[in-house]
C-alpha cells in the first residue's frame, strides 16, 4: 500500500544530486502515518485464510478465496522459505477444506479443490523435511499449529467433495502445543483472563473464542489487534452491522480490498521507527501534529504498546521515546522500567526467549536521553555500558546478529550495530568493525544485500551501517555506492520486496521498510561528502 504512489520509487529512480527528492519522498511518507492511521502492512495468507475458514459472512470472501489461490507457491506450499512456509501452509489449505465443505455454490470449487490437495501434500513434505532447527520464532506458532493440524483432520474425517485426501498432516517437529493449547482452552473456560499477549492470536482456540469476556473488543472494535482473533471473538454468524468488531472488520477489508494484514493497528511502532529512521539519517522532516501527540499521548509508565488490542512493550517504547529524543523533545524513562531485568530489557512481561534488537532499542533511548541529562543518577547510567556489553556478548562469530522480531541477520545487525555505534563507547568500536567485515564480505554481485535474495529492505539495512558507523574508507564508499545503484535499479522495477517480519505470518510494514530506503538512499546521496560520525552530539547532515 502507498500514499500518493510509491515515494521510494521517486526517491531513488535517477542517480545524481536528487537530495529534494528525497525530502519530498519523506514528506509523503510523513504524511502518509496521518491519513492511514492504522498503519501500513501486507497482507497475510494465515490472517486471511483464518478470516476464510472464521467469517464466511464478511464482505469480501470471494476475493480472499482468489488471494489464497493465486498466493499458492508452485510445490503447492504458502508463505517464505523452509519453516515460515508451516503456519501459512496449514491456514490456507485450512481455510480451503472448510469453504469446500461448506453447502452451496461453487466458488471455482475444481481450483479450490486443487489446491487444498496440493497444500496437503506440501504438509506432509514439511512435516518430513524440518527439524526443530529450521522452525523460526514466531508468536503463538505452536498454539497455531496445532489448532490447524486438528482442524484439518476434522475436516478431513469424511471426503471432502474433489479432495483426495493423500493422509492427514503431522505437526512438525518444533510445533507442538497441543497441550499448551488445551490450557489455554481450559483458562477461557473457567472464565480466567489469558495472557494479553494471547489476545492476538485468540483465532487459536476456534470457538471457545465466541464472545469471551476477557478479550472484549476495545473503542474501536478491535480484538488482540488482529482480524483473526477479531472474527474469532464474533463468530461464524454474521452479527448486527452496527457491532463495532464488525465494523472494524469491515474497515480493513475495505481498505485491503480482501485479504488483510496479520497484526493491525500498528500506529505507535510504525510512527516511532519511521521518524528515526529519517531524523537518524538527516533527512528533514515536518512531523504532523496529530502523529506526534499520538506518541506522546502512548507514553505511560507502564509502557507503550504498538496499537491498540496489543500489550505494552519495551520494543515500541524505547522506539517511541528515541524518535521524540531525536526531534530534541524531553522524554521520561519510567515507562521502561516495568521491563527492566538483572542484566537486560525483556520485550514484555512474561516473554519467553530474549530479543537482541529490543535491548539495542532501549540503548538508544538511555542513550539519547543521557545526552540530554548526562548527569543523571547511576541507575540511568549504569544502563547504557551494560546493555552494550549484552549486545557484545550475543554477536556472533562472524560479526553479525539474529533476532526473533526479523527473518534477517541484517536487521538485527543494523540495530545492534548502529546503537553501538552512538552510544557504545570504546567497547563498541570493535564489534561495529567486525560487523562492517561481515557486511563487505556478504554483499552480493548486483550490489544488494539479503539473507534468501537481495532485497531494497536488507540493502538499506546494510547501507546505514556502512555509512553511519562504519570507517568512512573506500571499503565502505564503494560498497555503499553499489548498493545505491541496487537501488536505483529496484526501484524502476516497482518491486515491493518479500515479507521479512516475524508475527504470526511474515509481514512487510510498507512505510517502515520505505523509510529504511529513503535514509541509504540519503546517506549515499551526501553530496558534500561529510558525514558526521556517529558518537558526536549533531545529527547528521551537510
Amino acid at each position: 500500500m502507498t500514499v500518493g504512489g510509491d515515494p521510494t520509487a521517486r526517491a531513488v529512480e535517477r542517480i545524481g544530486p536528487a537530495e529534494p527528492d528525497v525530502t519530498a519522498a519523506a514528506a509523503d511518507l510523513m504524511a502518509g502515518l496521518a491519513t492511514t492511521p492504522w498503519g501500513q502492512v501486507s497482507p497475510s495468507v494465515y490472517e486471511t485464510g483464518r478470516l476464510v475458514a472464521l467469517a464466511p459472512w464478511l464482505a469480501g470472501h470471494a476475493r480472499r478465496l482468489d488471494f489464497l489461490v493465486a498466493a499458492q507457491r508452485p510445490d503447492g506450499g504458502w508463505g517464505g522459505p523452509d519453516g515460515y512456509a508451516v503456519v501459512p501452509t496449514l491456514s490456507a489449505t485450512d481455510a480451503l477444506l472448510a469453504e469446500l465443505r461448506r453447502s452451496g455454490g461453487g466458488h471455482a470449487r475444481t481450483d479450490l479443490a486443487r489446491a487444498a490437495d496440493r497444500g496437503l501434500a506440501a504438509l506432509s513434505l514439511l512435516a518430513d523435511e524440518l527439524d526443530d532447527r529450521a522452525i523460526p520464532d514466531m508468536p503463538a506458532a505452536d498454539l497455531i499449529a496445532a489448532a490447524l493440524v486438528e482442524s484439518i483432520d476434522r475436516s478431513l474425517a469424511a471426503p471432502v467433495p474433489g479432495v483426495a485426501g493423500g493422509g492427514r498432516p503431522r505437526t512438525p517437529r518444533g510445533l507442538d502445543g497441543a497441550g499448551r493449547l488445551a490450557a489455554v482452552r481450559a483458562m477461557l473456560g473457567a472464565g480466567t483472563a489469558p495472557p494479553e499477549k494471547l489476545l492476538h492470536a485468540l483465532e487459536a482456540v476456534g470457538g471457545d473464542a465466541r464472545g469471551v469476556p476477557a478479550a472484549r473488543p476495545g473503542p474501536t472494535g478491535i480484538v488482540g489487534a488482529s482480524p483473526a482473533a477479531t472474527a474469532a471473538w464474533l463468530g461464524e454468524k454474521a452479527p448486527d452491522p452496527e457491532d463495532p468488531a464488525r465494523r472494524f472488520l469491515e474497515t480493513v477489508v475495505e481498505q485491503y480490498g480482501g485479504p488483510v494484514p496479520c497484526g493491525l493497528p500498528i500506529t505507535v511502532f510504525e510512527r516511532a521507527w519511521v521518524i528515526s529512521t529519517l531524523v537518524r539519517a538527516g533527512i528533514d522532516v515536518t512531523v504532523p501534529p496529530t502523529v506526534l501527540s499520538s506518541l506522546r499521548q502512548a507514553l505511560n509508565p507502564a509502557g507503550t504498546p504498538a496499537g491498540e488490542g496489543l500489550p505494552a512493550d519495551a520494543d515500541t517504547t524505547a522506539g517511541a521515546l528515541y524518535a521524540l529524543g531525536l526531534l530534541g523533545l524531553p522524554f521520561r524513562l519510567d515507562g521502561l522500567e516495568p521491563y527492566r531485568r538483572e542484566e537486560h530489557f525483556c520485550t514484555w512481561q512474561g516473554e519467553d526467549g530474549f530479543s537482541v534488537s529490543t535491548n539495542a532499542h532501549v540503548l538508544e533511548a538511555f542513550g539519547q536521553y543521557l545526552v540530554r541529562h548526562p548527569d543523571s543518577p547511576p541507575r540511568i547510567t549504569e544502563v547504557v555500558p551494560g546493555l552494550a556489553a549484552l549486545l557484545l556478548d550475543h554477536q556472533r562469530d562472524d560479526g553479525s546478529w539474529h533476532d526473533r522480531w526479523h527473518a534477517s541477520p541484517y536487521y538485527a545487525t543494523a540495530c545492534c550495530a548502529l546503537a553501538l555505534g552512538r552510544f557504545g563507547g570504546g567497547r563498541g568500536r570493535p564489534a561495529v568493525r567486525r560487523a562492517v567485515r561481515w557486511l563487505l564480505t556478504t554483499q552480493r554481485a548486483d550490489g544488494s544485500w539479503g539473507r534468501w535474495e537481495g532485497t531494497p529492505e536488507e540493502t538499506a539495512y546494510a547501507m546505514q551501517v556502512l555509512l553511519l558507523v562504519g570507517p568512512g574508507d573506500g571499503a565502505c564508499q564503494a560498497a555503499g555506492a553499489r548498493g545505491y545503484a541496487y537501488l536505483a535499479r529496484s526501484a524502476s522495477s516497482g518491486e515491493d520486496g518479500p515479507a521479512l517480519w516475524h508475527d504470526k505470518d511474515l509481514y512487510r510494514p510498507a512505510a517502515i521498510v520505505r523509510a529504511a530506503v529513503l535514509a541509504a538512499v540519503r546517506l549515499a546521496r551526501l553530496e558534500s561528502g561529510v558525514m558526521v560520525r556517529a558518537g558526536d552530539d549533531a545529527p547528521i547532515g551537510r
